[in-house]
């Protein structure tokens, strides 16, 4: 069993663009850890203002000990998103018209 988690930032995603081109390792280096904390997969969408990740976890827990790391919460900020995140998590499930 796995747990998708979106998280949705407010930010400027002309700012967040740049971080990851400018501050590649960074993001590798984050990716890293989730991955050894229990992180399965992990994306990003941006819109008009707003900024989404969307991860699978190995359990909820493993989320929140990684994304409550204050280092983590630093470089969030420091990347373009602002304010608290939204957040949703449920269980992934399989479904006869996924792909």
């Amino acid at each position: 069993m796995s747990y998708t988690v979106l998280i949705k930032f407010a930010g400027d995603v002309e700012v967040f663009q740049k971080a990851m081109a400018d501050r590649a390792d960074e993001f590798r280096a984050i990716a890293d850890k989730g991955r050894s904390l229990g992180a399965i997969t992990h994306r990003f969408a941006v819109g008009d203002g707003f900024i989404i990740a969307v991860d699978e976890w190995d359990n909820p827990a493993s989320f929140q000990t990684f994304s409550s790391d204050p280092e983590f919460q630093a470089f969030v900020g420091s990347v373009g998103a602002s304010g608290p995140p939204e957040v949703w998590v449920g269980e992934s499930i399989e479904s006869p018209d996924q792909f």
